[in-house]
C-alpha cells in the first residue's frame, strides 16, 4: 500500500486536491491540505499528486 503525504511547507492550499479526492485530502484552519486517509476508492492518488500545483503530495 502507498503512503500518502503532504508537504505541509510547500503546500499553498489551492484546493485542487481536496476537490479531486475528499476521500484522502482535507484543507483544515490552518489553510493547507492535510491527508485523512491512505486509500481511496474513487480516485487515484498519483494522478492526484500530478495534478498539484506546487508538488506538494508525495506517494510513495
Amino acid at each position: 500500500m502507498s503512503k500518502v503525504t503532504v508537504d505541509a511547507a510547500t503546500c499553498v492550499g489551492c484546493g485542487l486536491c481536496e476537490q479531486a479526492c475528499p476521500e484522502i485530502f482535507e484543507i483544515q484552519g490552518d489553510g493547507i491540505a492535510h491527508v485523512k486517509a491512505q486509500a481511496c476508492t474513487s480516485c487515484n492518488a498519483q494522478e492526484v499528486a500530478e495534478q498539484c500545483p506546487v508538488n506538494a503530495i508525495k506517494v510513495s
